[in-house]
């Protein structure tokens, strides 16, 4: 077992109204243990920059500025380094939502978090089951049946110091209700953040999602956001993943109930010798269910990026109609892609397809470019952009389709091979 993971099993020890789950986390990692790297789910992935590190918890932290996305009229909920520094009680919330901390006292609230804390992905890995243990900060996010919800909830985790931060999100959107979550999280100073969300989405609910894990350099992120949707429930997520010393983000989408439609877009973006890993896994359990999900990649000179898709048709799970697509481009031959697209069918009524590509930038078209005046850093953004656009024209909202072209735009320049 590693340095880390003995000081986290020795310091984790919380009594609360979580103690359940959080003493069930607790007994599965002293089982576990250090997952070893012939493990299948970290095959590609080393822990290494994790391993020895010295377990370290925030004491405070400073109420950052947060950088705003233009145009976007949101109610900002902002983590430091694992701790809430938002009064979330000073909020202005609107009718048919609550926002609450998870260190509430109210028996009625408990209640509801205990019915979504650690139960949406009830097999979780290893930073999965520590969130589980040590998370101290989070917030409960209850939307009302048949409230529509036009303000975004934004939630913004940010790295400062070399300190741990665990944080949990808990949703549940009641039947026939709308929301929209943004999950955003950046820094790049020396750090570790686990950062897990679930959402219970009733039936008829719907709900748009935005997850933006943009830490970078030596940034260690290991997080996921995790969704059950019942019948008719409809999702619509959006993720865009940045590389640092180790990333990571587990998107999980259990099709609990009928006629549920699931979209999935991915986008991941690796400057030189970072790495990003995506592992998605849908599980259809009912009939009638569809799942789109298409992730795209660039890899810069020496990242590796890592995709693991998994569609799981459960024998129940007849006329289920689930396509997985995973592309990605190469700026170096230095780059590595892992890439592991995964169909798993046991109905037989059922439409179902997958499928991955590995690909350069096209030597002609630059070169096109280039002659017609055009240079070599704006050329290679314009075709960057090309083999994204159509996922960021898919974004629903327009205030963060608009903020993520500049956004984008910058991460490219760094991403140039020199």
């Amino acid at each position: 077992m590693s340095q880390w993971l003995e000081q986290v099993i020795d310091t984790a020890q919380r009594d609360d109204y979580l103690s359940p789950v959080r003493q069930q986390a607790l007994a599965q990692l002293k089982a576990d243990g250090w997952p070893a790297r012939r493990s299948e789910s970290w095959r590609f992935t080393p822990l290494t920059p994790v391993e020895k590190r010295e377990a370290k918890q925030a004491v405070q932290a400073e109420n950052l500025p947060v950088p705003a996305i233009d145009n976007l009229n949101a109610i900002d909920l902002i983590f430091v380094d694992g701790v809430l520094v938002t009064q979330v009680n000073t909020l202005n919330v609107p009718a048919g939502m609550t926002i609450t901390s998870l260190n509430t006292d109210d028996a009625a609230t408990q209640q509801a978090i205990s019915s979504v804390y650690g139960q949406v992905k009830p097999a979780r890995h290893m930073f999965g089951l520590v969130n589980d243990a040590l998370c101290q900060h989070g917030i409960f996010i209850n939307v009302e049946a048949n409230a529509k919800i036009d303000t975004p909830v934004r939630i913004v985790n940010m790295a400062s110091q070399d300190v741990d931060a665990h944080t949990r999100v808990v949703v549940k959107v009641a039947e026939g209700a709308r929301a929209t979550v943004i999950e955003q999280g950046f820094g790049d100073a020396e750090s570790l953040t686990t950062a897990f969300a679930e959402y219970d989405l009733a039936d008829d609910a719907h709900l748009e999602h935005y997850r933006f894990a943009m830490f970078t350099g030596k940034a260690k992120q290991l997080g996921g956001s995790h969704f059950k949707l019942h019948n008719r429930t409809t999702l619509n997520s959006t993720m865009v993943g940045y590389g640092s010393e180790l990333s990571r983000l587990d998107v999980d989408i259990h099709h609990a109930g009928e006629f549920a439609d699931a979209k999935m877009n991915a986008i991941y973006l690796l400057a030189e010798g970072e790495l990003f890993d995506l592992h998605s896994t849908i599980e259809h359990a009912m009939p009638n269910g569809t799942t789109e999900e298409n992730a795209r990649g660039i890899v810069g000179d020496k990242a590796r990026a890592v995709f693991n898709g998994r569609i799981h048709i459960h024998r129940d799970a007849q006329k289920t109609l689930a396509e997985l697509n995973n592309r990605n481009l190469l700026l170096s031959r230095r780059g590595v892609i892992n890439t592991k697209p995964e169909l798993e069918i046991y109905a037989d009524d059922v439409k179902c397809a997958h499928g991955a590509t590995v690909a350069e930038i096209e030597e002609e078209a630059l070169y096109y470019m280039l002659t017609r005046g055009i240079s070599r850093s704006k050329a290679l953004v314009m075709l960057n952009f090309g083999f994204i656009q159509e996922l960021i024209n898919d974004v629903p909202n327009a205030a963060v389709r608009e903020w993520l072209a500049p956004i984008l735009s910058e991460r490219f320049s760094q991403m140039e091979v020199k």
